[in-house]
């Protein structure tokens, strides 16, 4: 009977609770990779989707952060496709530095810079 219950036990940790090293090093790293930005990234491409709902995000970029004593800013930067117009959209997020409530996003559409030659 007891033997029973030790390789009941034995078993159960093994396939539930026991997770090898590697694994849980991994999942670290993972997390660990998930840059801090990401929460206002996916507010930002929320945003922009929802003002632009036929065009395709092509690409984006983190521009920055500027951190006051009650404010903070995320700056991100989304490249549009819609048909043949390819666009910019600046994506400005300000929120309350304690609480992370966001007090107001802003979108500013912006053209791509051409080289022109003479």
């Amino acid at each position: 009977m007891k033997k029973t219950i030790l390789l009941s036990s034995l078993a159960f940790l093994l396939l539930v609770g026991f997770q090898p090293a590697s694994y849980v090093e991994a999942t670290q790293d993972t997390i660990a990779q998930i840059p801090g930005y990401a929460k206002w990234g996916q507010l930002a491409m929320k945003r922009t989707k929802d003002k632009y709902p036929k065009a395709k995000i092509v690409d984006y970029q983190h521009l920055g952060k500027q951190e006051a004593p009650i404010l903070t800013t995320e700056k991100f930067r989304f490249w549009l496709k819609e048909g043949d117009k390819e666009f910019g959209v600046d994506v400005t997020i300000h929120f309350y530095k304690e609480s992370e409530a966001v007090k107001e996003v802003k979108l500013e559409e912006i053209k791509r810079k051409t080289n022109k030659h003479r």
